[in-house]
């Protein structure tokens, strides 16, 4: 199925969990994620299951000032 992980499509099985397709991806913490605008909690990566057409946020803190 596809989905975009910030706006870049990605070709995930179905049935792929968020926390998997942020492995997939590449992304290391700390991040916050968002699928279809919905911030989505820590604790519900592993049991959130992404549907085809999903958009997926991953938004990194930034340090400075």
């Amino acid at each position: 199925m596809r989905v975009l992980i910030n706006q870049m499509p990605h070709e995930l099985p179905e049935g792929c969990s968020l926390e998997a397709a942020l492995q997939v991806a590449g992304f290391k913490p700390p991040f916050a994620v968002a699928i279809n605008l919905q911030f989505v909690p820590k604790t519900h990566y592993g049991r959130t299951v992404l549907k085809p057409g999903d958009a997926v946020e991953v938004i990194s803190p930034i340090t400075g000032g």
